[in-house]
């Protein structure tokens, strides 16, 4: 069985370091291969994997093949831009799938998705109640994260995510990477989101970075009670013979 830990998983340092702080403690960084700093908290341990879907596949798959069975959770974190208007600037979002959004071909009658091609899987669910209950604890909106490899800069684009994603909340760039790691060690997976800029038009001047990592923080200082009332049922279910 886990020893029942969650591993956290960013892109970015500023995002590892917002969910750092909401523990109140001081990390313990610990070297990985490849470059990858952990920093060991007392409530989780977090990691920033780098940009994209294929850098947080293998960053989080790095982690896990180095500590196999420490943990039973992984979660996607950190900013991401919200689909108005179901996620607005400032929004936490919980996804309730992680989704694979730009992954597959171009055909004549338009996007084809990596299941359509009959190449993989292109969602992820979290589990139903542990989604609902972050949601409900860190007063987020629960959607569909998309997972993109290219981020959205034109409202055509984003009203074409949205049509074929009905319901999508956010748009990031790691979230699916990090679930195919999670899914190759059949552990449960979550994306949090903090809404930073609006999916459409590139406009830099719009974005609000440190306002998204400052809720990012809070979401994580919010959530804890939710995780473990989760963990302690799914361990009980797992000892049940």
């Amino acid at each position: 069985m886990s020893s029942g830990r969650t591993l956290v998983v960013t892109a970015v340092p500023a995002e590892r370091d917002a969910v750092t702080l909401a523990t109140g403690a001081p990390p313990d960084p610990f070297t990985l291969p490849a470059g990858l700093t952990l920093h060991r908290g007392p409530a989780w341990d977090t990691v920033a994997v780098g940009v994209g879907p294929a850098a947080a596949a293998a960053g989080t798959a790095t982690v896990l093949a180095v500590a196999p069975g420490r943990y039973d959770l992984v979660v996607a974190a950190g900013i991401a831009g919200g689909f108005a208007p179901v996620a607005a600037v400032g929004d936490a979002v919980v996804g309730s799938a992680l989704v694979a959004a730009d992954l597959g071909a171009e055909g004549p009658d338009g996007f084809i998705d990596l299941a359509e091609l009959g190449f993989g899987q292109v969602s992820h669910r979290p589990p139903a109640v542990l989604a609902q209950a972050v949601a409900d604890a860190t007063g987020a909106v629960l959607g569909p994260v998309l997972t993109v490899a290219t981020a959205t800069g034109t409202a055509e684009r984003a009203a074409a995510l949205a049509a074929r994603h009905p319901g999508a909340a956010a748009e990031a760039m790691e979230g699916h990477g990090v679930a195919t790691a999670a899914a190759a060690h059949r552990l449960a997976v979550l994306e949090v989101r903090t809404v930073s800029n609006p999916v459409g038009p590139r406009d830099r001047a719009a974005w609000r970075i440190p306002a998204a990592l400052r809720a990012l923080t809070d979401a994580f200082a919010a959530l804890g009670p939710a995780v473990e009332t989760w963990r302690k049922k799914h361990h009980e279910e797992a000892d049940t013979p």
